[in-house]
């Protein structure tokens, strides 16, 4: 298995297509725990930083900051 480095550092322009997985080919039990379903979902997606959705090569990147998802939504959500 790569390491976590190797995996974010995936170029999504020059990866090849056919080491990335579909999202929609992964099943996760519901009602498996959180962390269950994390572990199986990684497992399965092999890259959680690349991978793809239909024809589309996605590219996931985090900022290294202590502003949450939901902090960034509230944020938007009042701007609107």
């Amino acid at each position: 298995m790569m390491s976590v480095e190797a995996l974010r550092s995936v170029n999504p322009k020059t990866v090849d297509r056919s080491t990335l997985v579909q999202r929609d080919s992964i099943r996760l039990e519901p009602a498996a725990a959180q962390d269950d379903r994390l572990r199986d979902f990684i497992r399965q997606i092999r890259n959680p930083y690349c991978y793809l959705d239909g024809k589309t090569v996605v590219k996931i990147s985090f900022s290294k900051t202590d502003t949450t998802l939901e902090d960034c939504l509230e944020h938007y959500l009042r701007g609107l």
